[in-house]
């Protein structure tokens, strides 16, 4: 392999990394207020999760806009404010900027549904007391990227693709640019590396989805948090991750009418043989057992606080099953325990909802044939016939609340460098479903409005290049070191290993034994990234990936360890083993645990990676902003801010 010497080098005065909602929300914005010399880079165009995820019926949270709920900004704000170790003036604008950003969606043609009379009727989402919750479909953040790039691209705005973000380029506290591996000329070493040189970056990476193996997100989604990390980018509530149960080929939600649908669960060993119905025997009764697979459903995420005696007690049953080399499969051919199912023993709630439906009848096909023949339909698209045969699921990574530690403008620690979409770190340990849509609408509008008030000033040429001179170094030493097609491990295998393991240790049950363990492993993996093998000069880029990854580990298995030792319970999607707490019927006797007590609702944790040491903070929320200002107060700050941006 030939080795590189230089990189290619462009300039722009911001950049948005990323092609998901958030990204191209970030770039259209940023257009509309004067900042037209914009560009967007990403790895893939059709790639991430905004693209190329969903649900039965994947909700969008916003202000209610429908019916005689007496909702308003402020209350909005407060239920997302009480998803706790959330900041008050970013839960604000999160809902401030809902309706602004909600009807920007539909003036760009995204269907949302209203009555005849032109509401945008909406529904109860989770840890939602108002109907604030619609949905455009299975496919609705789709239609948003998709309805986002075509804006983009009528703007004339350049999309730089095939470019894999490898390290930001910061002096001084303050951002200059960007370097890339161009994954189209990998194989030319006077092509292989791009630079940006810029005044501002919009970080709208995702999740930093490939830190595990068992995910929901699309197969072509991994996140770049660990490149902003390396950079000196503050996390925050690193701890807070939703996990739900999910297919595996596909990967999709199974929440809904999936659920809703009362499926016959199984486990079987590694080749498909040794079938086990295994849900039944954990609860007292099958009729507990069924309205315990209704509510999962609609109580989708995992939640600790449901694993007693709810529904997220089959969230631990599937990932028991999970931990010991078993598969698991829902049956929609067959009922659970297979016969008959007895309607009266349901739940209520459960009960009601599938007679209103008219579903009380026959297999879990034939109902959710009746309630949802599209969740079906979607399955057969793929490959999986659900009439015939069954489905192989998991208990999957679904949602980071936690990131990049952002201000109420998304800017990071670092000048001239935002973060939005899920990268940044608006939520805290709950939050209602589909407020991460919103929050990527919002935190885009946020940071384009920041820049184009303050856009700042282009680094200084020399600066910039002796930015890149010391990134094109560290990139060419380790070019140097790489092995091709040697008997080095290769990286494919490394990298798999290095997410199987954070799978089984930091995944929805974690234990401080097993943390540190892991965290031992990584640390010790982590000066062998150059030992690896690779086949031909594209696969750097698993090289790199592989080089964030762990760090992005690290910082991650280092939060969870340090919340533990400061005294922190199960809470959110997280199970934090303790020997002294309870266990619930039919799980692992290991699986004992205690509830949080709310002690540190009030808390955000910050982590920063300084001189190859995560350093670790804690702080208070910030408090919701007073609502006393007149409106001429309002109204004169807002002209001499318009003034300036003029």
């Amino acid at each position: 392999m030939k080795i590189a010497s230089s990189a290619v080098c462009h300039q722009v005065h911001t950049l948005v990394v990323g092609s998901g909602a958030a990204g191209l929300r970030a770039a259209e914005c940023l257009y509309e207020l004067g900042q037209t010399d914009v560009a967007l880079v990403t790895e893939g165009i059709n790639c991430g999760t905004s693209r190329n995820t969903g649900s039965d019926k994947q909700t969008y949270y916003k202000l209610s806009l429908s019916g005689s709920d007496a909702d308003s900004v402020r209350q909005m704000a407060s239920a997302l404010y009480q998803g706790q170790a959330v900041d008050g003036d970013i839960a604000l604008c999160e809902a401030a900027a809902s309706a602004q950003s909600f009807f920007h969606l539909v003036e760009l043609g995204v269907p949302f549904p209203t009555n005849e009379y032109g509401e945008y009727v909406g529904y109860k989402t989770d840890h939602d007391p108002y109907r604030r919750a619609t949905s455009a479909g299975p496919y609705t953040s789709r239609l948003m990227t998709e309805a986002l790039e075509k804006s983009v691209r009528e703007h004339g705005i350049k999309i730089w693709d095939r470019m894999q973000a490898i390290e930001l380029l910061v002096e001084d506290g303050q951002v200059c640019g960007l370097l890339c591996l161009d994954l189209a000329h990998a194989q030319d070493p006077q092509k292989r590396y791009v630079a940006f040189r810029c005044a501002n970056i919009v970080w709208a990476t995702g999740g930093p989805a490939g830190m595990y193996l068992h995910s929901v997100y699309p197969s072509c989604h991994y996140g770049a948090t660990g490149v902003a990390f390396a950079a000196g980018a503050m996390g925050r509530n690193l701890t807070e991750w939703q996990f739900g149960l999910a297919s595996v080929r596909p990967r999709w939600n199974v929440s809904g009418t999936y659920m809703q649908a009362l499926p016959r669960f199984f486990s079987t060993d590694e080749n498909g043989g040794d079938e086990r119905e295994f849900l039944l025997d954990a609860f007292d009764d099958p009729g507990t057992a069924l309205s315990n697979i209704f509510l999962k459903g609609y109580q989708w995420p995992f939640d600790v606080r449901k694993a007693f005696d709810g529904s997220s007690r089959i969230d631990l049953l599937v990932h028991a099953q999970q931990q010991m080399g078993r598969r698991v499969f829902l049956d929609f051919r067959t009922n659970p325990g297979g016969g008959d199912i007895d309607y009266r023993s349901l739940s209520a709630e459960a009960r009601d909802y599938l007679q209103r439906a008219g579903a009380c009848f026959g297999r879990p096909i034939d109902r959710l044939l009746h309630m949802n023949e599209p969740a079906v339909d979607f399955y057969l698209e793929h490959g999986v016939d659900l009439r015939h045969q069954p489905l192989e699921i998991a208990l999957c990574v679904q949602h980071n609340n936690g990131g990049l530690a952002v201000d109420c403008h998304w800017q990071t620690n670092i000048r001239g460098l935002y973060a939005v979409g899920e990268a940044a770190a608006t939520h805290g340990v709950y939050r209602p479903g589909g407020s991460a849509l919103n929050a990527g609408q919002a935190g885009a509008l946020r940071a384009a409005q920041a820049i184009a008030g303050n856009p700042g000033v282009m680094p200084e040429e020399e600066t910039f290049l002796r930015a890149t001179d010391a990134a094109m170094k560290a990139c060419v030493e380790l070019e140097e070191q790489i092995a091709t097609g040697s008997s080095h491990p290769d990286v494919h295998t490394v990298y798999a290993e290095a997410r199987r393991a954070m799978d089984h240790h930091a995944g929805p049950v974690r234990s401080a034994q097993g943390l540190r363990g892991l965290l031992d492993q990584i640390i010790g993996q982590t000066p062998r990234i150059a030992a690896v093998s690779i086949r031909q000069p594209v696969d750097l880029r698993w090289v790199y990936r592989l080089r964030e990854t762990l760090l992005c580990q690290r910082m991650y298995v280092e939060a969870m360890l340090q919340y533990l030792e400061q005294g922190g319970r199960s809470r959110g999607s997280a199970l934090y083993i303790d020997p002294q707490g309870q266990s619930a019927a039919g799980l692992p006797p290991e699986y004992r645990f205690k509830t949080d007590d709310g002690q540190n609702a009030d808390s955000v944790q910050e982590i920063v990676w300084q001189n190859g040491q995560c350093r670790i903070g804690w702080r208070t929320v910030r408090p919701m902003p007073s609502e006393d200002e007149s409106f001429e107060v309002v109204w004169k700050a807002y002209r001499e801010r318009n003034t300036l941006r003029r």
